[in-house]
């Protein structure tokens, strides 16, 4: 083989392992049964893919051809060290496991295996922490010094993590299988809650100098789109449909300084298109299934947004349905403060503010600072301008600032953040909470007028869209709702 064309089989190589190592080291974890065996087996089929590919050409299964000879190399790896640390024991378990075990013949195996990995990654056995630092180690094939870069830890320390999950996993006997069908939903659940931890992480970052690290939230809709394609129940279609109709809005979301812009300022040329019109699809597909969850709903209210050209174009009557319809699936005083907003921008301010001060009266959200920011911005709207003002100071302490910007308490779109990534209707980002279809809420008794079905003659717009959203409403005889 000349010169150019042991360069293509090298570029081929790269491609491969840029696309497959992943789907490989899935496959060899089952085969082997250890995290580390698998990582250093897949390597060394890596190297060896390198040294006899340009001699003797790529074979016609790549995939395969990396998991046999990965597979072997960790066998005669554990025999080596056998004879030096007395451990044939361990090399015939792992040759047992091996034997007993088939290898990928088509891609559903492969994909089987897939699943497998994710579903360890984020077993409930380990700690959300964990649960992230694994996923985005072995899942996405991070290394630790980007996943410790995007949490702003120090990498010794996110090691460490990963190295406590793995020992967790093996002194545990954790499976590396898909649930069964009786406890699928409540693991999906715990899949889905890891996955978009790590987008709000992204889209709105709980610390360090940026508001955002695309990176991340690139990362997520990564997994979403696996997850879909691996299970494609309506939570994990409605997830990914939220994260890209939440992601098409990055571009206008910070002003060139880098100060949030908040979704009544933005920009809406800026918006996305293909990523809202991918994710209304995906809205679409799940509410049709009439086994949606909290995930899709979040995604119909952030679509009704995508619809409007303007903020005053908005169908708010319709947002103000869905968090009906959301209440009922997964109740919580946020859900109840974004819908008191959307209450205050259909019947006017007055309308909001009871609804906001009824919910502080009970003292939910009384450390959330959007709660004490709506309620000023609304008392702003009615002049009572004393009352505004003690609301917002009723923000201090409860937010941060990105370093190096100042936070303005006393303007109703101030640039502050939470401590944590916890979501509103103000920037639009929705909570991210257990959807565990375990309970049902019967919906064959909302009236027309809750969610409203507009002209359905108006194809070209957001109004069919909103159609095409009702319609799939209406009529559903049940919406899953997690247990709390």
């Amino acid at each position: 083989m000349n010169a150019d064309a042991a360069e293509r089989v090298r570029e081929t190589t790269d491609a491969i392992y840029r696309g497959e190592s992943r789907r490989v080291f899935a496959t060899l974890v089952r085969l082997l049964g250890d995290f580390d065996l698998a990582e250093e087996a897949l390597h060394d089929a890596f190297r060896a893919a390198l040294e006899q590919w340009p001699r003797d050409g790529v074979p016609a299964n790549p995939r395969a051809w990396l998991v046999s000879a990965g597979r072997f190399k960790a066998i005669d790896g554990v025999r080596r060290r056998a004879r030096f640390d007395a451990i044939e024991d361990v090399a015939e378990q792992v040759e047992a496991i091996v034997d007993d075990a088939p290898l990928p013949g088509d891609n559903e195996n492969i994909e089987d295996d897939r699943l497998r990995l994710v579903f360890t990654c984020c077993h409930p056995a380990l700690s959300p922490d964990a649960q992230v630092a694994l996923t985005l180690r072995e899942v996405c094939g991070l290394t630790t010094e980007e996943i410790a870069q995007a949490f702003l830890s120090a990498a010794p320390t996110l090691a460490q993590r990963i190295v406590r999950a793995k020992a967790k996993i093996r002194d545990a006997r954790i499976p590396y299988q898909v649930p069964a069908p009786d406890e699928l939903t409540e693991r999906l659940d715990s899949v889905l809650r890891v996955v978009y931890l790590v987008f709000n992480e992204g889209y709105s970052a709980s610390s360090g100098p940026s508001l955002t690290r695309v990176g991340l939230s690139g990362e997520a809709i990564r997994l979403g789109r696996l997850l879909v394609e691996l299970l494609p129940e309506p939570e994990a279609i409605g997830l990914l449909a939220l994260m890209l109709l939440q992601e098409s809005r990055r571009a206008a979301r910070t002003s060139p300084a880098g100060e949030l812009v908040l979704l009544g300022d933005q920009d809406r040329s800026l918006w996305n298109r293909a990523q809202i019109a991918e994710g209304s699809a995906l809205v679409e597909k799940a509410l049709a299934s009439r086994r949606f969850g909290s995930y899709a709903l979040q995604a119909a209210i952030a679509a009704v947004h995508a619809d409007a050209l303007t903020t005053d174009a908005t169908d708010w009557s319709e947002i103000v349905g869905l968090y009906d319809v959301l209440l009922r699936a997964d109740p919580s005083p946020v859900v109840e403060l974004n819908r008191a907003v959307a209450v205050a921008m259909r019947d006017g301010p007055a309308a909001g503010l009871m609804l906001i001060d009824a919910i502080l009266a009970r003292g939910d959200l009384q450390d959330y600072h959007l709660a004490h920011a709506a309620r000023a911005d609304l008392c702003r709207r009615l002049g009572k301008a004393a009352e505004a003002r003690v609301s917002y100071l009723g923000t201090k302490g409860r937010c941060v600032a990105p370093a190096g910007q100042v936070v303005d308490f006393g303007r109703p779109r101030s640039t502050i953040r939470c401590k944590q990534p916890v979501p509103g209707l103000l920037d639009l980002r929705e909570r991210g909470s257990s959807c565990n279809p375990t309970d049902a809420t019967d919906l064959s008794s909302r009236s027309a007028d809750e969610v409203p079905v507009p002209d359905l003659r108006r194809k070209n717009d957001g109004a069919y869209a909103g159609a095409r959203r009702g319609e799939a409403l209406r009529g559903v005889p049940r919406v899953h709702r997690s247990d709390k």
